[in-house]
């Protein structure tokens, strides 16, 4: 009989740390992921030279993906696409921790080889960042794995010294531990608390004392005190909308981030001006290189252009105009000496991203330069300080590229970023006008009630803007709206039409028209990303522009309900109509 309590005691005490071990091996596994990743992730806060594992391990992500992962992203995040990426890289990895966690309770082994894998790879990917210094780079994401493997082995040992079930309660046929599974488990959760606790200090004061960046400290040295301080001081004489409340400035502010910002970049590279050289060569005469201090002391243009995201969508705000100064790129070209055949300019940035355009839009009128300001100030370091390209007309991946460092001339053989994944080569920035006023689920008096937005068309430039109000029995009758200045073709002009609203259903439409005559689609442009080179004639004063890029272009439209005490919008955009 006593022998039978025994068996039984045992078998419930074996039931128990099955039951203990199904849930506290995962957590061990994501616990020394986070040790090993918060590892990593304080050394790079404290040096300059030494890659984040995290963001090496996205970046290394985005240079793989396929380009229509890379547009879909896109167009579901915007702008929050680096942070979406890094969120569900961290999400990804607590998965598979947790599953390591489990693997290596019943076999220690596979902990330490899974981490040895993890370490190769984080060393790869960290040296690979041409940010970062090599050999640091390589022992950190080393050291990261062994000791997230070395924790994950004690945290381990917490849960049983010799374990003698499995998950399942089945005998292992192994000795029971003698140590008292209360105090094991509260041992357990002890140091695993602990060492997360102690990695998320860690992280936060290394945070804290990272401080600014050089790259920082240098572009505040240059910031002048008299610079505009509003947007309206930037363009001076030219007469603007920006008094209706709610419609998009006609010069973009750059404080609060209001500026879109698309790239590859998962952290905004921090770029020492001190260290940084602008080269130019491939097919040229006589290859140069200039520092920051030089360029600076070039003569210096200033243009105000708009630029837009090819994955704008109808409606959507990745599109903005600032006033740039910089040096011409054809001075650039000049000094270079271009060969014949030299077919585009293709700019690669500090981190390796590279995108191509035509040599011919250098010489064709538009504004080509190297920026060094925006709006009056310092590039922010979010769109490209020191300096960057700035090409009207032509939409961001193919011009817009951000800390550059190197202008090679070649050929279309030699292929920038997003072309190897099917983007065409020519990118001319197509017609869109864009519905600002009323603004999403606005309410207000049925009475007179202007209609408000924005539309660009550069640099063949926007002729009309109409709109349409239609109402609940679909009748469409467009109108023409009064436009404000603009200060050239190459940035977008503001409209408006006053509406006096009465009660009743509309759905109100807008659509422009360029000064060569093309009127902005209905619907998605049939547009192959895929399109031959030869076939995609790019935009200029005197011709309207080709659908050589992926985008979604067509008439913005907002429903509204008007009664006799107020209009409520209901949708900004209604993209199934489109």
């Amino acid at each position: 009989m006593t022998t039978s309590i025994i068996d039984d005691t045992t078998e419930r005490r074996s039931d128990a740390d099955a039951s203990f071990a199904r849930v506290a091996a995962p957590i061990a596994g994501v616990v020394s992921a986070g040790v090993a990743i918060a590892f990593g992730e304080i050394v790079s806060d404290l040096n300059a030279g030494v890659s984040s594992l995290v963001v090496a391990t996205g970046e290394w992500f985005i240079d793989v993906v396929p380009g229509t992962v890379a547009e879909q992203g896109i167009e579901w995040f915007g702008t929050n696409d680096k942070v979406a990426l890094v969120v569900g890289t961290l999400i990804i990895l607590t998965f598979v921790a947790a599953g390591v966690g489990r693997a290596a309770y019943r076999n220690r082994i596979v902990g330490d080889v899974v981490y040895g894998a993890f370490g190769i790879f984080g060393a790869w990917v960290a040296a690979r960042d041409p940010l970062s210094s090599d050999a640091p780079s390589v022992v950190v994401g080393l050291l990261a794995a062994a000791l997230g493997a070395a924790t994950l082995r004690f945290l381990l040992m917490q849960i049983s010294t010799e374990p003698s079930a499995d998950f399942h309660g089945r005998s292992a046929g192994k000795v029971e531990s003698p140590v008292d599974p209360t105090a094991s488990r509260r041992a357990f959760f002890g140091y695993a608390g602990g060492a997360a606790a102690i990695a998320a200090t860690g992280v936060g004061l290394s945070r804290n004392l990272r401080g600014r960046s050089s790259a920082q400290k240098a572009r505040d040295a240059l910031l002048v005190v008299d610079a505009p301080s509003a947007a309206t001081d930037l363009v001076p004489g030219v007469s603007t909308f920006d008094s209706i409340e709610g419609i998009t400035p006609y010069v973009t502010p750059i404080a609060n981030n209001k500026f879109y910002r698309i790239d590859t970049a998962i952290t905004v590279p921090q770029v020492d001006p001190a260290g940084w050289r602008l080269n130019v060569g491939g097919m040229v005469d006589e290859p140069f290189e200039l520092t920051f201090a030089e360029i600076l002391a070039m003569d210096q243009v200033e243009d105000v252009v708009t630029l837009s995201c090819v994955s704008n969508e109808v409606g959507g705000d990745l599109v903005g105009t600032a006033v740039w100064t910089g040096v011409p790129l054809s001075v650039l070209l000049d000094r270079a000496g271009v060969h014949d055949g030299a077919e585009q300019v293709l700019a690669r940035s500090v981190d390796n991203f590279s995108a191509g355009f035509p040599t011919e839009t250098v010489y064709d009128g538009r504004s080509a330069l190297l920026a060094t300001k925006m709006n009056g100030e310092p590039l922010p370091l979010r769109h490209g300080f020191p300096a960057r390209l700035v090409v009207a007309g032509l939409y961001g991946y193919v011009s817009a590229v951000k800390w550059v460092e190197e202008l090679k001339l070649t050929t279309f053989d030699e292929q920038g970023y997003w072309m190897p994944r099917g983007w065409s080569q020519m990118g001319p920035i197509k017609i869109q006008s864009r519905i600002d006023v009323p603004g999403h689920r606005a309410e207000f008096a049925a009475a007179p009630q202007p209609i408000a937005g924005v539309a660009w068309a550069p640099v063949a430039g926007i002729e009309s803007v109409e709109v349409a109000i239609v109402d609940s029995a679909y009748n469409e009758d467009w109108n023409e709206a009064t436009l404000a200045e603009a200060v050239s073709d190459e940035t977008w002009i503001q409209w408006r039409y006053d509406w006096d609203a009465t009660p009743g259903e509309y759905i109100i439409k807008v659509r422009a028209t360029n000064k060569s005559g093309e009127i902005q689609p209905i619907g998605l442009a049939a547009v192959s990303p895929t399109a031959p080179r030869a076939t995609t004639p790019l935009p200029s004063t005197s011709s309207s522009p080709a659908n050589s890029a992926l985008d979604e272009v067509g008439e913005d439209l907002h429903l509204l309900g008007v009664t006799r005490r107020h209009v409520d919008h209901r949708h900004r955009a209604l993209a199934p109509f489109l």
